[in-house]
């Protein structure tokens, strides 16, 4: 049954900027909120429940309900129909509560006497705060009228929250941003940092929720929006006659730009009583909480672009993001939701720490902070809600750690950390200039991985031996453009002249799976890890890789040159790709250009298959890689973007080493040149086992190279190797146990 009770959604905004405006407690304002809601709603009950935890909510003020209940009612995410909402984010609106499904009776708060229920969520931008819940005797269902007051008073209640007003004396909430907070992420760069916080796009915080003149509002809405569509309209002449993807982006940008639906919905809200700021922020809460539930790819992306519009709307309304004159504070941990790589090079070595809510360890992201060796946290949820510029900061990459605010104690234990970790780098530079040279007299090659111009001054300050996997594709992921053979011979010979002599192995193209160009057409795949990259893009489309090829050729200008396919699933493939450098090389001939004096091709052994392929592969190739990132999640079917399976496969699994000295047998017998590239060539366990099993040379990044080589220096490989084959005869299933039993013992 449905009644009409008139609710004038503008008066109770009104009244309720009246109790904001009073000089009370946080407990006394969200008490007076809920009495002049139930009174605008003509209601017996209404009642602000919010979050203690990520899955407690908490009775925090009732107008209606036992008084005794404020503080001592608690439930859990999910549980009644006021868990409901908050799991799911969705209005609950019945005329009848006891019947309905998830109802959850509580006897202290008296509320079995009451029929009607309407749950609202009380979110700002998708985090997440409470639920506004009012009920009534009479079997009432809520009118569409009275459902949008309550979401707007909702809104306005979220917008309180986050510029405090319900803290003080007596106070229902804890101050926001003033308490330490830990955040458990993931690691996608290992080291530690201690620093403050800069936001990479700061927050945009709008004091004014409630409007007098909705007149006014709505012609600042107008004006913002006319600029906002200047500005789109600007980018897309400064794009035109540019990339066909990055324009069909921008023209998307622009209907929305010009969408008189989203116009309208939002002078609704104003004339209901909201400013423009909230108008605008409650269409991109709407968006935001549609996107969460759209899995459709193309839509999703949609709603992303919206997303994004709302932000530079926001940003014209409020004048926050412009240039206001703020300092990058002293060692800056940058704190994002994503990052793409050309942002972060603009960043370059600035920044001491990257902590992002999103990213994956393959992500562009993530190569960049590597190859820039800057500790990086990935999926620390809400960290850009809850963090502020010039916070103080530490970011474990080591544990995938990330404490805000962190109180003394904290500070203390985390020095102390960084103090050791520096100690050891003292010790590690004093041998920086020797071998790798084990007690038994084995001498294992250390290669550094590189990817940028800034990782080369490196190879001579870590004591790497030579480069032994250069990325080609960082300088095609963070154009919008495809670059041009004259500016990748002109990089690629700046790499060979900064190497001085030393080796370098330059890696063809590996684009697909986690790294689309920008410039590139996405394809959908099911499993892209499995799918349509490096070398099977290459061959598709050889013009890039021709390309590519003679910019190597003429960068070596007639200096050695080694260059290394990736992703190499059979013999067939190597070939092809071979054939295109014999033609390359052809070319250079008849051109007259200087060639390569010695030119050695060689190819990453990522996948399983390639480990069986017949012996005139190995008689083919030059040189071959362990690509041990994918050649693990391959071998153990554990995608390694998922942190859910990960880590529960460890490298030191006897099988796993078996199968590398399987490859490393095959090579031996062909005289084929072997080596180790790899998260785990630089751990120096690992590495320890890697050399005792056989492989002689290994390339991780320039930090790790002073750890390994402290260890192999201090290891007899043939006493390891014994520890390592027992294991595996008593039946274990991985070696680590008595690796490190045996390490413990010896160093």
């Amino acid at each position: 049954m449905t009644q009409d009770y008139p609710t004038d959604s503008r008066q109770m905004l009104g009244r309720l900027r009246a109790a904001m405006a009073q000089d009370t407690g946080g407990q006394a304002r969200l008490d007076q909120i809920t009495h002049l809601i139930a009174e605008e709603m003509h209601t017996e009950v209404c009642s602000i429940y919010l979050f203690r935890d990520e899955e407690t909510l908490e009775l925090c003020a009732t107008q209606g309900l036992n008084p005794q209940a404020v503080h001592e009612t608690r439930m859990r995410m999910g549980e009644g129909l006021v868990g409901r909402v908050a799991r799911t984010g969705k209005i609950v609106n019945t005329d009848n509560a006891p019947s309905t499904k998830g109802f959850r009776y509580m006897p202290e708060t008296g509320e079995e006497a009451y029929s009607s229920f309407m749950g609202v969520p009380i979110q700002r931008l998708g985090e997440k705060l409470g639920v506004l819940v009012v009920q009534s005797k009479n079997a009432r269902s809520y009118a569409e009228e009275e459902i949008y007051a309550i979401e707007v008073v909702a809104m306005v209640i979220a917008e309180m929250a986050e510029l405090g007003a319900f803290v003080g004396e007596g106070a229902a909430m804890s101050a926001r941003h003033q308490q330490q907070v830990l955040f458990h992420g993931a690691t996608a760069q290992e080291g530690a940092a201690q620093g403050n916080v800069w936001l990479h796009e700061p927050r945009v915080v709008v004091t004014n929720p409630i409007a007098d003149d909705p007149v006014r509002e709505s012609e600042r809405l107008n004006e913002a929006v006319e600029e906002l569509r200047i500005g789109v309209d600007r980018m897309l002449s400064t794009a035109a006659g540019g990339d066909k993807e990055q324009l069909e982006v921008l023209e998307a940008y622009r209907m929305f730009a010009n969408s008189k639906g989203w116009m309208r919905r939002m002078e609704e809200d104003i004339t209901r009583g909201l400013s423009a700021e909230a108008a605008v922020e409650k269409e991109q809460s709407t968006a935001r909480a549609r996107m969460r539930e759209v899995t459709d790819p193309y839509l999703r992306e949609r709603l992303h672009d919206l997303d994004d519009l709302s932000n530079r709307l926001l940003r014209i309304l409020t004048g926050q993001g412009k240039e206001t004159g703020a300092d990058m504070p002293a060692n800056p941990i940058l704190i994002a939701h994503n990052i793409g790589p050309a942002e972060l090079l603009d960043y370059g070595r600035s920044l001491k720490g990257i902590v992002l809510e999103e990213g994956s360890v393959g992500s562009h992201a993530a190569i960049v902070a590597r190859a820039l060796a800057i500790p990086l946290v990935i999926h620390a949820d809400q960290i850009t809600t809850e963090a502020l510029n010039g916070d103080q900061i530490l970011v474990d990459g080591d544990q995938g750690v990330v404490h805000l605010r962190p109180d003394e104690t904290v500070v203390a234990a985390f020095q102390d950390k960084m103090a050791m970790q520096a100690k050891a780098q003292e010790r590690y530079t004093s041998i920086r200039n020797k071998p790798a040279e084990t007690l038994c007299g084995t001498i294992i090659d250390l290669h550094m991985n590189a990817g940028l111009m800034a990782d080369l001054p490196s190879l001579e300050n870590s004591g790497a031996e030579g480069v032994g996997l250069f990325r080609t594709e960082l300088q095609f992921l963070i154009r919008n453009k495809m670059p041009q053979r004259a500016e990748l011979s002109e990089l690629y010979a700046r790499v060979i002249d900064a190497a001085h002599g030393k080796h370098v192995v330059f890696r063809t193209l590996d684009i697909g799976s986690d790294k689309v160009l920008p410039y590139m057409k996405v394809i959908e795949e099911p499993n892209p890890a499995l799918g349509w990259r490096a070398i099977r893009i290459a061959m598709d489309r050889p013009g890039v890789l021709r390309m590519q090829v003679q910019a190597l050729l003429r960068a070596a200008a007639g200096r050695p040159l080694s260059v290394m396919f990736p992703f190499i699933a059979q013999r067939e493939e190597f070939t092809a790709a071979r054939a295109e450098i014999d033609k390359a090389l052809e070319r250079e001939h008849i051109l007259g250009h200087p060639v390569p004096i010695e030119l050695k091709i060689g190819a990453m052994l990522e996948t399983p298959s390639l480990a069986f392929a017949p012996d005139s592969f190995y008689d083919e190739v030059d040189f071959l890689s362990i690509g041990g990132n994918d050649l693990k999640q391959f071998f153990f079917a554990a995608d390694r973007e998922n942190e859910l399976v990960r880590r529960r496969y460890d490298t030191l699994n006897v099988s796993f080493l078996t199968f590398l000295e399987q490859i490393v047998a095959r090579c031996d017998a062909s005289n084929t040149p072997l080596s180790f590239c790899g998260e785990d060539a630089g751990r120096p366990i690992e590495a320890a086992c890697f050399a005792a099993i056989g492989l002689r040379a290994m390339s991780m990044r320039p930090a790790s190279i002073g750890p390994v080589k402290s260890i192999l220096r201090r290891t007899d490989l043939t006493e390891l190797r014994d520890v390592i084959h027992q294991a595996s005869a008593d039946g274990l299933q991985s070696v680590r146990p008595r690796v490190m039993d045996y390490l413990r013992e010896k160093l």
